[in-house]
């Protein structure tokens, strides 16, 4: 069973922060949908800009940005260590 970063247990809601040509944007997607997680992918240029993931994330180098339930959970190997 996947544990939850959140201390409720509750359903998860994952959000991926992607851009163009990303290999592990898409690892995360495809391992979100392996794991049955429902989730949100949001594309640079396309549904946000850059300046507005640096105020969630000032610490952001590298792509994706994954959010499970509002919390910033880091990149790919972040979140394939929560999720597995």
């Amino acid at each position: 069973m996947v544990e939850t970063p959140t201390e409720d247990g509750g359903p998860w809601s994952v959000v991926i922060y992607g851009k163009e040509q990303c290999p592990y944007c898409d690892m995360a997607k495809r391992l979100a949908h392996q794991k049955g997680l429902k989730y949100t992918y949001k594309q640079l240029g396309i549904d946000y800009e850059l300046h507005h993931l640096l105020e969630r994330v000032p610490t952001a180098r590298t792509f994706p940005q994954i959010f499970i339930n509002d919390k910033s959970v880091g990149g790919y190997t972040e979140f394939s260590d929560i999720v597995k």
